[in-house]
């Protein structure tokens, strides 16, 4: 079979589907694995918090720029190939972050994690792409959401075993370690996914084209919603470990392990998400979303009220599945409200104003941290929360004019 054939039979289907999570769990885990061992990252480099913060989010800021000529490029290229490249692009970044962190040089590392940043978002968009041209329209929802619960899964292992990590290796051996899964994912998805690198039956798009994707009010709208999740997020996943740390006086293994619960979960909720819109709700995809925002807010608002162990893990569990049922549902949402010649720069543009909450978040808790207090902190999620509440109620479907 060559490149110019579709991708159609099952097994070739749920291989690059198989692959593409495997990378989505590696660019996860090298993304947040910094916040895992903040304290040893502050001690080493000698920086406020603030600054480790940038370690996380600079990753999500440089996607939020890339994001959108990214999408432009994979809708007139070949995907497929831009994953190799860029899986290769993750591995130099791993091992250069690990001389520049080890080297004590700041800026070096806060660099190597922008190249990082480059590979995540074309590996991201052309995934995302690639699986939902591979599924039909009825498990499109499900097929782009069970993709993007690599993401937490690779959450939940960075924030549970960087520590372990840091204590046999140094704290700056998480980044090759992690970025090395990337490579056998690849591996994997190459071969399965051979002629799913270009859109069939559609012409290539052009700027006007391109340009009406992002002044669309209806994608605007998701891509909002998706600036508040993944707000809520990269808040609860940057700077839980550090509150359970320093506020309730848990051990920097323990916190991690326990904060390891709110990413974990999603590898439950975002598939459920997916399920859930495309069969209880008929392909509606505002239920689900509304439904995220309504649960997550509550638990997250009264989060430092909590003083007991059992009552933290249950409060990560619910906020978590709650956050998450939504955050992979809205990649093939956005698609949706758009013609699919030009779907990957709809993905693209949600990436760009999604992770613009990511890389807005772990910055501006730690300076909101510095100047007052994790109670407070708490307080503002909480209250972006309810917002996200209102604006999901007035979402569109992507039936509706």
């Amino acid at each position: 079979m060559d490149d110019t054939t579709a991708v159609t039979s099952r097994r070739a289907r749920w291989g690059l589907l198989a692959g593409a999570i495997l990378m989505s769990m590696a660019l996860g885990a090298y993304e947040l694995v910094p916040a895992s061992v903040t304290p040893l990252i502050r001690e080493s480099l000698g920086v406020s918090a603030s600054a480790a913060g940038l370690l996380v989010s600079v990753m999500f800021g440089t996607a939020v720029l890339a994001s959108i000529p990214v999408g432009i490029v994979l809708d007139r290229t070949n995907s497929r190939y831009a994953v190799a490249v860029a899986v290769g692009l993750l591995l130099v970044a791993g091992v250069w972050g690990w001389q520049a962190a080890t080297a004590g040089a700041y800026w070096s590392l806060v660099a190597s994690r922008v190249l990082g940043g480059v590979a995540y978002i074309v590996v991201w968009n052309a995934s995302i792409d690639i699986v939902a041209r591979s599924f039909g329209p009825a498990r499109q929802g499900t097929a782009v959401a069970t993709l993007s619960a690599g993401g937490p899964v690779g959450f939940a292992i960075g924030q549970g075993t960087g520590p372990i990590v840091a204590e046999q290796f140094g704290w700056p051996a998480i980044f090759p370690i992690f970025t090395g899964i990337a490579f056998v994912g690849v591996l994997i998805f190459w071969p399965m996914s051979r002629g799913s690198g270009h859109a069939t039956g559609t012409s290539a798009p052009t700027l006007s084209d391109l340009g009406r994707v992002v002044t669309n009010r209806r994608v605007w709208t998701v891509g909002l919603v998706g600036f508040l999740s993944y707000t809520l997020y990269l808040f609860i996943n940057s700077w839980a470990p550090s509150y359970l740390t320093e506020d309730l006086q848990l051990s920097l293994g323990l916190s991690g392990a326990l904060v390891a619960l709110f990413p974990a979960v999603g590898v439950l909720s975002r598939v459920a998400g997916g399920v859930l819109s495309d069969t209880l709700f008929g392909g509606r995809r505002r239920p689900v979303v509304l439904l995220s925002f309504l649960v997550a807010t509550p638990v997250i608002t009264g989060f430092t009220a909590i003083r007991t162990i059992p009552v933290v893990v249950a409060a990560l569990l619910i906020a978590g599945f709650a956050i998450q049922l939504c955050l992979g549902l809205v990649f093939a949402y956005v698609r949706e409200l758009v013609e699919p010649a030009v779907a990957a720069t709809a993905v693209a543009f949600l990436t760009s104003v999604g992770l613009a909450g990511a890389f807005i978040a772990p910055i501006a808790a730690g300076r909101l941290i510095d100047a007052s207090n994790y109670e407070t902190a708490f307080l503002v999620a909480g209250t972006l929360g309810a917002l996200g509440a209102v604006l999901a109620w007035y979402a569109p479907e992507p039936g509706e004019t």
